[in-house]
């Protein structure tokens, strides 16, 4: 076996065929299977593997194992095309291969430049321009044609040892510290033991430091939250005779979490009784509530504020009766634009108001930034979208928020927002954080993607910007998963998916700033750039001699 193993890796055909299976395999590392260690063991196989080959060569190795990373790892992007955008299995399928080559060129990129600069196995090759080269090209994936940073290296270790320096160097930190270790891993199968012996107890000791000195301390306040999951079928949620029962479920949901104040909706022939308001300026009829600020889902209102605003301005009194804020995702326009939108309804300054704060104009509204191609913008739109239903899926026309926005003002705490793809992005999410920020907040709907690892691996994403932040998140999304997450990143709550729900909790606070708040990713990446400047100045030196 071990013979045949041997003969594999040395054969042409063979070699290629075991990078993509170890790139497959570092599927396991992240959601729903969290193998962490598989992705050092892959890492370092295909290092160890490619040492002897030519720049050429690991070009063509390299991305056959970046292909299998993302062939594997991602191929729940084709439910979406298959399913709702009209696309034969066989096309969705091409595409999704087309998508897994593109991000594997980085990969390639990665092992070109390793044996082009480096072509023999060293300390210099395998523990200064292996990580560097590998952090670098997973930055440069990350906003490279509006960028796709999912399944970055650092993400593998949502649930593993290394998770809390995130906290200081962030997620793409954490790529480079797994690069780091899988040189020193490959370098110990040819048994060169010192770099391992070092490493190992400095990052132990590194992680130690992060985790017990935090700048992050509670501020010993709780805030109650309500997390509404809708499970609108997909296939529902954009048809014009769907729209009142959507919102009616969502206050359905949302309802028993408010003290009784009477019947504010008629629900007959799903229309607003208008004509049943309580008195909004009588103080007597305000009761305690359990429910603080009621999280409702990515496009919950699907539709533009102005065929809403009936429904809107009764959700908007109904929360102000009740001491409460309810965020939620809508449809917004302004001009001839319409933007993905969050907007908060009830009472946006203080606990406690005499009337609600939500006037529809575009007041305390956070208009999403990073759109995803395709869903909701079309490149190149007047080419494709005549190609197939899949260019024209609904809602896929919309314009772009400011990448800085204020953060949203629900009962006086600062919320700070990102509309589904947006949480992957942590150099986003971290520029419109501020110490006075009280909680993450992300809205999604994964329906797109039903049942695939999908909208776990997304949870996950979420998850790492708690620890590089320190701050609570809270998830709400249509079918899951929604979900609470400490201050560290651990699930401390969360609703199954698939199924119509309502999560409640009381969410600790905390204030201060993380290293990683106050720097972000440049420490990490200029040290990645200083050390693929020294590796790239010792070979010309090494030419030149």
């Amino acid at each position: 076996m071990l013979n045949t193993f041997r003969a594999l890796a040395h054969h042409s055909i063979g070699r290629l065929i075991l990078a993509y299976l170890a790139g497959g395999a570092t599927a396991l590392a992240f959601a729903p299977y969290f193998l962490w260690p598989v992705y050092f063991i892959a890492l370092t196989f295909v290092l160890h593997q490619s040492q002897h080959l030519s720049a050429k060569s690991a070009f063509t190795y390299w991305l056959s194992f970046g292909f299998g990373c993302f062939s594997v790892g991602i191929s729940w992007v084709h439910v979406s095309m298959d399913h709702f955008g009209g696309l034969p299995i066989i096309a969705s399928l091409a595409l999704m291969a087309l998508l897994a080559l593109y991000l594997g060129l980085y990969a390639g990129l990665t092992g070109y430049l390793l044996q082009k600069i480096t072509p023999h196995t060293s300390i210099l090759r395998n523990l200064i321009l292996f990580p560097a080269l590998w952090t670098l090209t997973e930055w440069a994936r990350g906003w490279v044609l509006t960028g796709f940073p999912w399944l970055w290296a650092g993400y593998s270790q949502t649930q593993g040892p290394l998770k809390m320096l995130a906290s200081v160097i962030g997620t793409l930190g954490l790529s480079f510290i797994i690069a780091l270790l899988s040189g020193a891993l490959a370098l110990c199968i040819q048994k060169r033991w010192k770099s391992i012996a070092i490493l190992i107890p400095v990052i132990a000791l590194c992680t130690w430091l992060s985790i017990n000195n935090s700048a992050i301390s509670p501020t010993h306040k709780t805030v109650n939250v309500v997390l509404v999951q809708g499970n609108i079928p997909q296939s529902m949620k954009w048809e014009p005779e769907a729209l009142w029962p959507t919102m009616l479920k969502y206050m359905d949901l949302t309802r028993p979490e408010f003290n009784p104040i009477g019947n504010v909706f008629d629900v007959k022939e799903q229309t607003p009784n208008t004509n049943t308001q309580p008195a909004a300026n009588d103080e007597n009829d305000k009761k305690e509530t359990h429910a603080d600020l009621i999280i409702w889902p990515e496009a919950a209102i699907p539709a533009p504020e102005y065929l809403v605003e009936d429904f809107l301005t009764n959700a908007n009194r109904v929360a102000n009766l009740n001491n409460s804020a309810i965020l939620t995702g809508i449809i917004s326009q302004q001009g001839e634009d319409f933007y993905n939108s969050l907007i908060v309804l009830g009472n946006h300054n203080n606990k406690i108001q005499s009337q609600a704060d939500y006037q529809g104009n575009g007041i305390n509204e956070y208009k999403k930034h990073h759109l995803l191609p395709i869903g909701e913008f079309v490149p190149f739109g007047a080419l494709l979208r005549p190609l197939a239903p899949f260019f024209n899926l609904p809602m896929s026309s919309f314009a772009r928020g400011d990448y800085r926005q204020p953060n949203l003002k629900a009962l006086g705490y600062d919320i700070l927002p990102a509309i589904c793809y947006e949480i992957a992005f942590p150099e986003q999410v971290r520029a419109n954080f501020s110490n006075n920020t009280d909680l993450l907040l992300t809205i999604s709907n994964d329906a797109w993607f039903g049942r695939s690892n999908g909208p776990l691996q997304h949870m996950e994403m979420a998850q790492m910007r708690s620890v590089e932040l320190g701050r609570p998140l809270l998830r709400a999304t249509n079918t899951g998963v929604t979900a609470i997450v400490d201050e560290k990143g651990v699930i401390t709550k969360e609703l199954p998916q698939f199924e119509t729900g309502v999560l409640t909790a009381k969410v600790p606070l905390f204030t201060g700033m993380t290293p990683f708040a106050k720097w972000g990713e440049w420490p990490i990446l200029l040290l990645s750039g200083l050390f693929f400047m020294i590796a790239l100045v010792l070979r010309i030196k090494q030419k030149e001699a």
